[in-house]
C-alpha cells in the first residue's frame, strides 16, 4: 500500500550546517509512528518542515514531501494553507503558549473552523461540540466561554487536540504533546491519541523524547540522531533487538526495559 507520507529532506538555518541531512521517513495510512531522539537532533524542525513552515524561520529546505499523492514542496503557499489544519493537524507541547490568552475557548475553536469550513451556525456548533467530545472535554456552553487561564494544563492540551482534529485530518503531527503534563495526564493523553486513531482513522507522527510513552502508543519507532533517521523498526523489534549503537544507548539509559513497555511493544507490533 502506498504510504500516506513519504519524505526525503535536508534543511539548514541561515546557511549553517544541516539540521536535517537527507532524512527519509514513511508513515502508513492509519499508522502511529513514534519519532525519538535527543534534544537538538532536529525532531521539531522535521515537524515544521512537513508543514512547510521552516522558511519563516530563515531556513533552506530541499527534497520531497509526498503526502496523499502530492509533493508538498511543489505547492504554492495558498495551496499549503488549505493543507495545514485541514489535511495535516499539529499539536504543540506548550498548550498555554499555543492558545490565545485573550480569547475564549469557543472563539478560538470557531476561528479554526472558519478557516476551512462554511456553513450555518448550527452546523458550526455541531462540529465544535463533536470535536470537544472526541477530545473528552465538556461541551456545555460554560466551557466555550472559558479563557485559557481558567483551564488546567491537561484541559488546554485537549483543546489543542480538539482544534487539530476539528477537520478530521489524514495526518496528525504531535510535537512533544505530553512533555508539560503530569504522569497521570500523560497516560490519559496517550490513550486519547490511540482512541482518535481508531475512531477517525488518522495517521499520527508522535514526536517525543520519552521512549516509554512512544513504546506504549506506536506501532513503529524511528530513531533520530544528528538530523537523520538511524533506525526505524517495529516497536517490538526495536526494544528487543536494537541494531544501531545510538538506539542501544537510548535503551541503556532507561533504568530497565520495564515489563509494561515490553508488553506494549509486543501489542503495538
Amino acid at each position: 500500500m502506498t504510504p500516506l507520507l513519504a519524505l526525503n529532506l535536508s534543511a539548514s538555518y541561515g546557511g549553517k550546517s544541516p539540521v536535517l541531512s537527507g532524512l527519509s521517513l514513511e508513515i502508513g495510512r492509519g499508522e502511529i509512528l513514534g519519532l525519538v531522539g535527543e534534544s537538538g537532533c532536529g525532531k521539531s524542525t522535521l515537524a515544521l518542515a512537513i508543514l512547510r513552515l521552516l522558511p519563516v524561520k530563515n531556513a533552506y529546505v530541499e527534497g520531497s514531501i509526498e503526502f496523499n499523492g502530492r509533493d508538498l514542496m511543489l505547492l504554492s503557499e495558498g495551496e499549503m494553507r488549505r493543507v495545514r489544519g485541514k489535511e495535516i493537524g499539529l499539536v504543540l507541547q506548550s498548550p498555554m503558549s499555543a492558545l490565545n490568552p485573550a480569547l475564549r475557548v469557543g472563539a478560538q475553536l470557531e476561528e479554526a473552523w472558519r478557516v476551512h469550513q462554511r456553513g450555518t451556525k448550527d452546523a458550526r456548533k455541531r462540529d465544535l461540540v463533536s470535536a470537544l467530545a472526541n477530545a473528552r472535554l465538556p461541551h456545555a456552553e460554560e466551557f466555550f466561554r472559558r479563557y485559557p487561564a481558567q483551564l488546567s494544563v491537561g484541559q488546554a492540551q485537549r483543546v489543542l487536540i480538539a482544534m487539530a482534529m476539528l477537520h478530521h485530518p489524514a495526518l496528525l503531527i504531535c510535537d512533544e504533546p505530553t512533555s508539560s503534563l503530569d504522569l497521570v495526564t500523560q497516560s490519559d493523553i496517550v490513550e486519547l491519541f490511540r482512541e482518535l486513531k481508531t475512531k477517525l482513522a488518522t495517521s499520527i507522527l508522535f514526536i517525543s523524547h520519552d521512549l516509554l510513552s512512544v513504546a506504549n502508543l506506536c506501532q513503529r519507532i524511528a530513531v533520530m540522531k544528528d538530523g537523520a533517521i538511524v533506525e526505524c523498526r517495529s516497536t517490538k523489534d526495536l526494544f528487543f533487538d536494537p541494531q544501531h549503537p545510538y538506539t542501544q544507548q537510548l535503551l541503556r539509559a532507561l533504568p530497565a526495559v520495564p515489563r509494561f513497555a515490553a508488553k506494549a511493544a509486543a501489542a503495538n507490533s
